[in-house]
């Protein structure tokens, strides 16, 4: 096995199973915040200066919850005998039968997860913003969601997909029992009979009033036939420029010039959809806070906001599929997108191209089939370089489309030209290129049986998390203000 791969399947459920998930969804939910609590008490102790043990890792959080969940703090009840004497009788959790257990789990695993990375932020040792500490999830303004692990008793998988018994469109969750979904199963199912997909894990959520069971599996590597050729490491030519914008979603063009890819159609979800999303505002803002009909007018409207995601998202799958499947090397330009979007007048623009999610799937995608992606420095003057001369000239506005050099009169399309001075930078680079998404250094090796970091022990599914390697030093041109191509 080589890689990890999700599936997603949208549940048809009936009002009794809706009733079902949405109590595992609240049990979760519940054990986070009570495993927090416990956290937060523990730590109250240690200022005091007692001498506590604070639970912070997955296993030890799941212990603490474990034993406060039968103890007399979490359910009791009083029994008074015939001569008037009472007995105080420790019940526990009074619902901790009607749900699976691992559930509460999983919820555990995660704030272990979201407290290590607080102390990694705190002490410098995570990249990107700092990270706060976590704060209790309330109903009201948390997604509803759970995962179960797949656990395999007498040859037979606690989460099983298609079975013979509930039909092709199913997966049975145990203590939950047969989901039907709507989508077709039959691509997972193969890869499960063949032997080249084990499920590792099953994630339920509800967005915009839908549920959806995600499938978590750990898969072979593709096909050797459906895999870029390996190269040779001395082989650094072969790169494509990936050049990102607005008027073009994606130029990408080789070191010769030549243009091999050009998206002019993007489909704009958000800005097609905001008369729309408007009207459906201004229902919810005309109804009365708490009723019904409140209610069901947030729910229109995040379908709404749904089906812009979904129809996005489609899309730059479609594309990176479109350059992956073609190109072995291709190389990006950093955007700061944060940066970019304190622009009030393109921010609705940007945010509806959705850069960063494409950089992210041609990144993984790139790996599942060998090949490579880097991202260039942030400053690298992609815009501003003459890719004939290598001149760096003034910035450019956003109205000229044209890229004229003054020094050698060369002429070409500004994206094109962008384009170009990526795919130039990454074959004087390709030594020192770097992986857009895990922010390390570009490898194809095979880890054993997984893609991701190997589980320590007391942790009960696998994480993808942990420290990211530290960022390779890149040689950059003159640098420049990152801005909208």
């Amino acid at each position: 096995m080589g890689r990890f791969t999700a599936f997603r399947f949208t549940v048809d459920a009936s009002p009794s199973q809706v009733v079902v998930l949405a109590r595992h969804a609240g049990a979760a939910r519940f054990a986070f915040n009570q495993c927090l609590a416990l956290v937060k008490e523990a730590l109250d102790a240690k200022h005091r200066g007692g001498s506590v043990v604070v639970p912070w890792s997955g296993f030890d959080l799941i212990n603490a919850f474990n034993s406060w969940k039968y103890s007399a703090r979490a359910g009791r009840r009083f029994v008074v005998d015939s001569a008037g004497s009472v007995e105080v009788v420790a019940t526990g959790l009074s619902w901790r039968a009607q749900v699976c257990q691992q559930v509460c789990e999983e919820a555990a695993v995660d704030l272990g997860r979201a407290l290590s990375a607080w102390a990694d932020s705190r002490r410098g040792n995570r990249s990107g913003r700092r990270v706060g500490f976590p704060a209790f999830k309330r109903k009201g303004r948390t997604r509803p969601s759970f995962r179960i692990r797949c656990r395999t008793r007498a040859g037979r998988a606690s989460i099983r997909v298609g079975d013979a018994t509930a039909g092709p469109r199913s997966v049975c969750l145990p203590r939950i029992g047969t989901l039907r979904v709507r989508e077709d199963t039959r691509r997972l199912r193969r890869m499960i009979r063949a032997g080249r997909a084990h499920i590792r894990y099953a994630t339920v959520s509800c967005r915009a009033g839908r549920w959806t069971v995600t499938v978590t599996v750990e898969a072979a590597d593709l096909h050797p036939a459906r895999r870029h050729p390996a190269r040779p490491d001395a082989d650094g030519g072969g790169w494509v420029g990936v050049d990102r914008g607005l008027a073009a979603l994606v130029v990408a063009a080789d070191t010769t010039g030549r243009q091999v890819l050009r998206v002019d159609d993007a489909p704009r979800p958000l800005r097609a959809a905001l008369p729309r999303l408007r009207r459906l505002s201004r229902q919810v803002s005309r109804k009365q806070r708490g009723s019904r009909n409140r209610a069901e007018a947030v729910a229109r409207l995040a379908r709404a906001h749904l089906r812009v995601a979904n129809v996005r998202r489609h899309f730059l799958h479609k594309v990176a599929n479109r350059l992956v499947k073609t190109h072995d090397r291709l190389a990006l330009e950093g955007l700061h997108t944060a940066g970019l979007l304190r622009n009030r007048r393109l921010a609705a623009a940007i945010s509806d191209a959705g850069w960063a999610d494409l950089a992210r799937i041609i990144g993984y995608k790139q790996r599942w089939r060998g090949g490579q992606a880097t991202q260039a420095p942030r400053w690298y003057p992609s815009t501003r370089m003459c890719s004939a001369c290598r001149t760096v000239g003034p910035a450019l506005p956003l109205s000229v489309r044209i890229f004229c050099c003054d020094e050698c009169g060369h002429t070409a399309d500004r994206d094109v030209n962008a384009a170009v001075n990526l795919a130039v930078w990454a074959e004087q680079h390709h030594a020192q290129t770097r992986d857009p998404e895990v922010r390390g250094p570009v490898t194809n090796a095979s880890r054993g049986d997984g893609s991701g970091r190997r589980p320590r022990a007391g942790e009960t599914s696998p994480d993808d998390g942990g420290t990211p390697p530290p960022r390779t030093p890149v040689t950059a041109g003159t640098p420049e203000k990152g801005g909208v191509s």
